[in-house]
């Protein structure tokens, strides 16, 4: 069937779908949510029967499905549907008889001590956690760095109760950090800080147990929390008796990529390419390229080892014990920046250079072996390099030379990789066509300037708000036109 609305034409395609039982289509519907969930490794298990084998993430012991009061006849797992389901298994009852489909929940939370929904339970377990910590006159910390742990610690319980906690003052002196990670890596703990942002020695546990004297899950929790923050304390104390210094050419051992060679060559390159952007930027060149040769020295202590997570904070840490330049240990941290969409940028002139120096060299290394993003397969995080490099120029408004710079990164690997200037410069132009986008200019707009390959990134904005203010114009149509047709 075609129909037209006067300006554009479009077909219909009419069809009849057969109904079907309710059984059987939940039957399929079961099948294919179970086919589709996102579990990594299923386990594979016999039923009862001894011949039959099923796969779910862990043997599956029981199925309610009601429609109404009416028990849906439907097999999954090797399972009949039924109308009983269980509960908590200490503190609730262990077979639950549910009438309907609609007291599901409440049959639940009355008789098995479970919250069957996660929002709520996680709610709750959000209600909760705000009011014991305005009890000790402290905060969570930043939201964004809660959300991940707060959806975790969701799942993981069912009838959630949060007790207080704490550990000796002592431990205090070990970058915070490294106990913050410790705490909601390992143990799921949400530890607790002060007005100031300064971590305290409580934190909060999230229980799956409601006790009339929680004692012993208090206790329980504090012994186990201890060996991992001494470990901590350790690792810290140890990694201080080496300097940043005498690590460097460790890294000779520590391979970057077969065809780039180790992370020693990769910080050479590093750090040559640092001095010359800071040439370029008018910044200190000693102290950027003294950045750039400790900058990937943490890799080899003992604590990035165990908390990989903590590469560059750590080395920051370990420079100002070390007594180097606060400028430079600030950019042992931040030249990692931005690690992420939204990130912060590094917020000095060394760490500005050395970031840039970083992401260029990646960048460059891998388009001249030909490890290109292919599709959604970017394994060496290309996109977000080029995007922080993007957002760094403009954003901090360098008058930088994007050719100046690519071949400055290339002129670093000493002929060693092939040459793919065209096709990195037009990788990162895609990336800046993105982020113009998101801030909110026309595909047009982005087109009018960027196809042009500016070198000055940091004039594009400018560039940009000038030809909108031109399309405003009365003028502008037949200029335009008059401006196609002559080209």
């Amino acid at each position: 069937l075609i129909k037209s609305d006067g300006k554009s034409e479009s077909v219909y395609l009419l069809t009849l779908a057969l109904g079907q039982s309710l059984a059987r289509a939940l039957d399929e519907s079961l099948r294919d949510t179970i086919e589709v969930l996102p579990i990594p490794k299923v386990m594979a298990y016999q039923l009862d029967d001894g011949t039959t084998t099923v796969s779910f993430v862990r043997p599956a012991h029981g199925l309610i499905a009601l429609h109404g009061a009416d028990i849906v006849p439907v097999n999954i797992l090797g399972l009949d549907a039924g109308r009983t389901t269980h509960g908590h298994r200490f503190q609730g009852v262990q077979d639950i008889e549910v009438a309907a489909a609609d007291a599901y929940e409440e049959a639940l939370r009355a008789h098995g001590k479970v919250i069957a929904s996660f929002d709520e339970r996680k709610a709750e377990i959000e209600r909760q956690l705000a009011l014991k910590a305005k009890e000790h006159g402290a905060s969570l910390g930043p939201a964004e760095s809660v959300a991940p742990l707060l959806d975790e610690v969701t799942a993981l319980v069912e009838f959630p109760t949060v007790y207080v906690s704490e550990f000796e003052t002592e431990y205090l002196a070990v970058p915070q950090e490294c106990l913050i990670l410790t705490m909601r890596a390992n143990q799921k703990y949400f530890p607790l800080f002060d007005d100031a942002g300064r971590l305290t020695n409580k934190f909060l546990i999230v229980s799956n147990m409601e006790l009339p004297d929680p004692r012993n899950v208090v206790e329980g929790n504090q012994r186990v929390v201890r060996p991992r923050l001494a470990d901590a304390r350790f690792f810290f104390e140890t990694d201080k008796k080496t300097k940043l210094e005498d690590r460097v050419l460790l890294l000779s051992a520590v391979t970057y990529h077969n065809k780039l060679g180790s992370q020693l060559e990769r910080v050479e390159r590093v750090r040559k390419l640092s001095g010359a952007i800071a040439g370029a930027m008018g910044t200190d060149a000693k102290l950027a390229e003294r950045a750039a040769w400790l900058a990937k020295a943490d890799l080899l202590t003992n604590m990035v080892g165990e908390f990989p997570e903590l590469q560059g904070t750590m080395g920051r840490y370990y420079a100002i014990a070390d007594g180097e330049d606060p400028r430079v240990a600030d950019a042992v941290e931040q030249h990692y920046r931005p690690r992420f969409a939204g990130d912060a940028l590094p917020s000095n002139e060394v760490a500005t250079v050395v970031s840039l120096a970083d992401k260029l060299e990646t960048l460059v290394g891998m388009f001249g072996i030909g490890q290109q993003p292919t599709g959604d397969k970017d394994p060496f995080a290309l996109r977000r390099h080029a995007l922080g490099v993007v957002r760094i120029i403009v954003e901090k408004k360098l008058a930088l030379h994007l050719d100046r710079l690519l071949s400055s990164a290339f002129a670093v690997f000493d002929g060693k990789i092939g040459g793919a200037l065209t096709d990195l410069q037009s990788f990162i132009y895609d990336r800046f066509a993105s982020y113009l986008r998101d801030r909110g200019y026309t595909t047009l707009e982005i087109d009018s300037v960027l196809s042009l390959w500016p070198t000055r990134l940091d004039l594009v904005p400018s560039q940009l708000e000038a030809v909108r203010a031109f399309s405003v114009l009365s003028e502008a149509p037949s200029l335009a036109a008059a401006n196609k047709r002559v080209a």
